[in-house]
């Protein structure tokens, strides 16, 4: 392993050599005096050349600092140390329970909490060196060359606001679009009318129920009742597209709260319904799997699933099954996650099986490790749940309560429709629960929702003692059980015959589809691997838990992978049990909380108006093909892309759709903190969309520097780093304790200094969306735009507000800073410029609650002690209602390509293209099966930036089973080539007459399933310091250590149906990250 570090290390210049060429210090882009006293700063550190009267500042309160770091989701707590104004070291945060267990308690004062380090990984101590980055732009960057070319000019902040607003010939003096004319916000703020956009959106949800022959009709009627405002439309042919504001798509990588409220208040007040975030290039199809899991019946239908997911509470678990979870390296586990389960592990107190084709760094603490075959999870988990269920090892106690009130008899915070009743259809099929209405059992009754409206609730059915009963499964006061294994033909209102099934009845079918040994088979094991994992897993009572993460979601049918695995933990009703399945607490920051009467700031009632948005977004987000007015019957079938009624943020759509027109142009494009161009598979496929000047007419990014995917940017709106701004990073499903991080300001900004609103600031994502409102005249934003005498002018206008809000969310607010302390506040933000940090402005926004604010902001966030996360054998903070085990909504959705309803009911599905047909012909030839991994060095497209990181670990290299590396004839050093059925030259094509191959030094090891091969994310990259900039005419020079490795993404499949973007998950949305087939050419 050292040689091969060592041999891949000796390819650039040296660190102190990068550090004095800072190239891009040179250009107007950036302040250079700022940086370099930084950067030197930082080296003098480093060198441990400090003095010692310097070394001991840094052990001061007043000198350290408390936020929430990002240099991967996790977010974990850090405290920052800062010497001459400049952040030189970076540790954990001990109030924070992400960094120390047990955490220190909120009431420990910062001058004893300075003295505890707590735990922080590589990334988090590396993350000051994205601040000081030299490749940073600090002024607005509007491309001088073709898109992608990587020539720019400096403009004035103002001027590119302007032109953004107004548009016209923007790109005149690029050859080629001398006359090329752009289209301007303005002219997309078409619809400003509220009570038009209400009445609008009111007939189109009608419209969406119509009939396809039907729809023709109401579409005319439509017109004629809204004649006057046709203009402002899309289509006036097919008004379910909307207003032409939906032509502005704004999209996002990582973002968190805070950042995303605002955001929404200028989306929604703009009046656009193309706003969509990343989530299936992560986990999508664990987020979708489990809403459908969350849905809760309302009535008469389901809705207001929750987009998260479950966890294992592993601090109390004595048994866990990980399924691609890579806790040592990933998936919040560094710091977080390890330091809950280590000691647990050594003591023997927790026992794990790992099912990963790799052998991982938790696979190695484990009692068992099952190399699985990539894709196959359901397989494994349906195998599982057939020996459970045939072996009555489930807890049919818990399964048998059909509400709440049955649930809360036997002491359990959640429920399952597993004794629901289920009407099949002629075939067979099984699809909406029976309602008790239908059989004459019990009628409709009226009954008002949350908002007042008057509804027709209709009861449910379960078979008690052969006989069917009506339950209202949210009911509080009168229990019902249920039998578990029902098949039963019933008489409807009118006599005829129903079949029903219950829920379980069907899950037991659906896992009897094929045998144990079957199930062995496709996923690479034998039966006997299942049956005694199968046993191990239910011999633990509540303490048992499957948790899953990217393994088993980013495949094509990722969502019935995470339903199946999934239900094993419904099997034995684990959830909200200490040691069982949790979910995420957090702190309010909105003011909407509904456990407190004190929040200062409801911002649903102060600030910007939100429209009621209307109209199909951009990638056909919650709604059905079927409901469409490009939906004419079944001849409509297969759709020209997927719809998604179940599924949102699609990340792998937007581009590709825009692209396509489909089902409209988008003519302004937005991103922030985006690279699909680097994340996707088959990212390079949205290389050719941002390119497409006609699909694509005007690009805005936001970022830090020139990036993989802002590199295809007209305008590059520099940003702030994490350390510079504001943010609530929420929890992650694992973590018990209720909290609230707050990152906030704890380093000045290099970036110019603009005047918006009259308020001097420095330009950034925030600056940029409230110069936008103020040149479009958007209410709310603004002087008084919180109300008379609270103005909307500046980011912390927002953010202190938030803060207020968090202080007094629940029960018991946060106690009052005394002055002691808040002198503390004021001098250690002595280094920070009144346009980052005014306390007198902070002090009137906040208003009484300013000591509590300053109490929070001196912790870097709001954290629950540890004694109030747990409440017997539950955890305090409840998920606490239905769990779908059968999922009704699911089954009445329809695939858009071949027309067939989804499944409601967790099953093994093999890995397929859109229109149903498996892999073979794309496979042959290419024998190796890739997959990728994260190392807790690097994280995705942005850790390149830190010089900890890549001096610690140069590039990356292509991991391969030494059985493999035999038949190959290469061995660990040698390079190769990855090539696929759709990409045969194994190279990314940057549309921009340059192309970046494939190719990466080979890796040899024992520590992965044999015909598998994998690399880590992080390096291999085209932007971001790694190639040639031109910035008004001067060549800004590459360090071309950051291209070093390689990035295999362009290998990955593309879908022979689709053809402009990677394989998906039709129903989960995920990318297929883990399906495609390979081959390494020697190099």
């Amino acid at each position: 392993m050292k040689s091969w570090r060592c041999s891949m290390s000796n390819n650039g210049m040296s660190r102190r050599d990068f550090m004095k060429k800072a190239a891009i210090t040179g250009c107007g882009a950036i302040v250079a005096s700022q940086l370099d006293f930084a950067r030197g700063l930082i080296t003098r550190v480093e060198a441990g050349e400090i003095t010692a009267a310097e070394a001991y500042e840094l052990m001061k309160a007043e000198n350290t600092l408390y936020t929430v770091c990002l240099n991967c989701n996790t977010g974990c707590g850090i405290k920052v140390k800062i010497l001459d104004g400049v952040a030189v070291k970076i540790d954990g945060n001990p109030y924070n329970p992400f960094n120390l267990h047990p955490h220190l308690e909120m009431k420990e004062a910062p001058e004893s909490a300075v003295k505890v380090d707590a735990g922080l990984c590589p990334k988090g101590q590396a993350g000051h060196q994205g601040a000081y980055d030299p490749y940073r732009i600090t002024k607005v960057l509007k491309r001088a060359g073709k898109r992608g070319e990587n020539k720019w000019q400096t403009i004035p902040f103002d001027q590119a606001v302007t032109e953004i607003i107004n548009g016209g010939a923007l790109f005149k003096h690029v050859a080629g679009e001398e006359n090329r004319q752009v289209t301007g916000l303005k002219e997309l703020y078409a619809l400003k009318d509220s009570k038009v956009f209400e009445e609008m959106g009111h007939d189109i949800a009608a419209l969406r129920k119509k009939k396809p022959e039907e729809r023709a009709k109401a579409i005319g009627e439509f017109k004629t009742k809204h004649h006057a405002n046709l203009g402002v439309l899309i289509d006036p042919d097919h008004p379910d597209f909307g207003p032409k504001n939906n032509q502005f798509v704004y999209f996002w990588g990582r973002k968190k709260g805070g950042r995303s409220n605002f955001a929404a208040a200028f989306t929604s007040a703009f009046g656009t319904a193309n706003t969509h975030g990343h989530t299936t290039v992560c986990q999508g199809s664990l987020y979708f799997a489990c809403k459908a899991m969350s849905e809760q019946y309302a009535g008469n239908s389901f809705k207001d699933g929750q987009k998260f997911y479950w966890q294992a509470d592993q601090e109390n678990s004595d048994y866990v099954l990980f399924v691609g979870a890579n806790l040592f390296d990933g998936n919040y586990g560094p710091t977080n996650r390890a330091m809950r389960m280590t000691q647990r592990l050594a003591d023997g107190k927790l026992k794990m099986t790992v099912l990963d084709p790799r052998f991982t760094k938790l696979a190695s603490k484990s009692q068992r490790w099952v190399p699985i075959q990539p894709g196959t999870d359901a397989a494994f988990a349906m195998g599982m749940t057939r020996w459970i269920l045939e072996n009555k090892r489930f807890d049919g106690k818990y399964l048998a309560n059909c509400n709440k009130a049955a649930a809360s008899a036997d002491k359990e915070a959640t429920w399952s429709n597993s004794a629901w009743l289920v009407k099949l259809d002629k075939e067979g099929k099984p699809g909406k629960f029976l309602r008790a209405h239908e059989i004459g059992l019990k009628p409709a009754e009226k009954r008002k929702d949350k908002d007042g409206k008057e509804f027709d609730f209709e009861y449910l059915v379960t078979m008690v003692d052969g006989k069917p009963l009506a339950f209202d499964p949210n009911d509080d006061k009168s229990g019902v059980k249920g039998e578990l294994f029902v098949t039963a033909e019933l008489k409807d209102s009118e006599g005829k015959p129903v079949k029903v099934k219950s829920g379980l009845q069907l899950m037991l079918e659906a896992s009897q589809e094929k045998s144990i040994a079957d199930y062995a088979k496709i996923c690479g094991t034998d039966s006997a691997t299942i049956e005694t994992v199968a046993k191990e897993f239910t011999s633990y009572g509540k303490k048992a838990c499957v948790d899953m993460h990217r393994g088993p979601a980013q495949h094509t049918n990722g969502f019935y992978n995470i339903s199946s695995l999934m239900n094993l933990n419904l099997l034995i009703g684990n959830f909200d049990w200490k040691g069982g399945m949790i979910a995420a607490a957090t702190f309010n920051t909105d003011g909407t909380s509904t456990s407190s009467d004190k929040q200062p700031f409801n911002f649903k009632k102060i600030g910007p108006k939100g429209l009621k948005t209307f109209g199909t977004s951009i990638i056909r987000h919650d709604w059905k093909y079927e409901e469409s007015s490009l939906f004419k019957g079944k001849e409509s079938y297969p759709a020209k892309r997927n719809w998604w009624p179940l599924s949102s943020d699609v990340y792998e759509e937007i581009l590709p759709s825009i692209a396509d027109g489909y089902p409209y142009q988008a003519k302004i494009v937005f991103s922030y903190m985006g690279a699909p161009t680097y994340s996707l598979p088959a990212g390079h496929t949205n290389m050719e969309a941002l390119v497409n000047l006609e699909k694509l007419p005007l690009y805005i990014a936001s970022d830090i520097l020139v990036g993989p995917t802002s590199m295809y940017a007209d305008y590059i709106i520099p940003d702030l780093h994490y350390l510079e701004r504001w943010e609530f990073q929420g929890s992650h499903p694992n973590m018990p304790v209720r909290v609230q991080p707050v990152r906030q300001p704890v380093i000045a900004s290099p970036n110019e200094i603009v005047t918006v609103f009259g308020e001097q600031q420095p330009i950034s994502y925030e600056t940029f969306w409230l110069a936008l409102a103020e040149k479009l005249g958007i209410k709310g934003f603004g002087r008084n735009g919180f109300g008379e005498g609270q103005d909307f002018t500046r980011p912390d206008d927002f953010y202190i507000r938030m803060v207020a809000n968090i202080a007094l969310d629940r029960k018991e607010p946060v106690a009052d800073a005394g002055q002691a302390e808040i002198d503390l506040f004021l001098k250690s933000r002595r280094h920070l410029p009144k346009n980052v940090f005014n306390p007198e402005r902070w002090q009137k926004i906040a208003g009484a609650a300013w000591p509590k604010v300053v109490t929070i902001l001196n912790r870097g966030g709001r954290f629950d002690s540890q004694s109030a996360t747990y409440k017997g054998d539950h955890v305090a903070n409840k998920y606490g209602k239905l769990i779908n085990l059968y999922q009704e909504k699911t089954a009445g959705c329809k695939d858009a390509f071949t027309g067939k309803s989804f499944y409601g009911s967790a099953r093994y599905v093999p890995v397929a293209d859109t229109m149903g047909n498996d892999t073979k012909k794309q496979s042959d030839g290419y024998p190796l099966h890739l997959i990728t991994q994260r190392d807790v060095r690097h994280c995705k497209a942005r850790t390149i930036t830190n010089q900890y990181l890549t001096d610690s670990m140069p590039e990356n290299g292509i991991i391969i089973h030494s059985s493999d590396a035999q038949k190959l004839g290469v061995k660990t050093g040698d390079k190769v080539k990855v090539v696929s059925a759709t990409n045969p030259d194994g190279v990314y094509n940057l549309q921009n007459g340059k192309m970046k191959p494939m190719i990466g030094k080979v890796q040899v090891t024992e520590t992965i399933r044999p015909g598998v091969v994998t690399f880590t994310l992080g390096h291999g990259h085209w932007d971001s310091g790694a190639e040639d900039v031109t910035i008004d005419g001067k060549v800004i020079k590459a360090d071309k250590r950051r291209a070093a490795g390689v990035h295999a993404n362009a290998a990955m499949w593309i879908d022979p149906h689709l053809k402009n973007t990677c394989m998906i998950d039709k129903v989960g949305g995920s990318v297929s990250f883990y399906d495609t087939k390979i081959k390494l050419v020697k190099v």
